[in-house]
């Protein structure tokens, strides 16, 4: 991922993990809800994702891509005729080392 005209974070890496909950779904499988919200990311070149069991990791350079393809996901959902959406952040803007999905995985080895 290029850095862009005035990131002051060009190589260090923000993690984030989110989770998106369909409100009013007739069925309790969620699993095209998630297919969907996945799509988006993919388009996201800005942007690495990992699916989890509970939620999605990304990691990019600044918080706009984080928060843009985020709030592309989460808007996924409303074109498949939900009428709510739940969506929960958790980042981790580390500015004293640099971090990945990958290094924070391996500091718990």
């Amino acid at each position: 991922m290029p850095g862009r005209e005035g990131d002051t974070k060009v190589g260090k890496m923000i993690i984030a993990e989110f989770s998106i909950i369909p409100i009013g779904t007739k069925t309790t499988a969620v699993g095209k809800y998630v297919q969907a919200a996945l799509k988006e990311l993919e388009k996201q070149s800005s942007i690495r994702a990992k699916p989890e069991a509970m939620g999605t990791i990304i990691e990019a350079e600044n918080l706009g891509d984080i928060f843009k393809a985020v709030e592309k996901a989460h808007n996924s959902l409303f074109g498949l005729g939900i009428k709510r959406v739940v969506t929960e952040i958790k980042i981790d803007d580390r500015r004293d080392k640099e971090a990945t999905i990958e290094s924070k995985t391996q500091a718990l080895q």
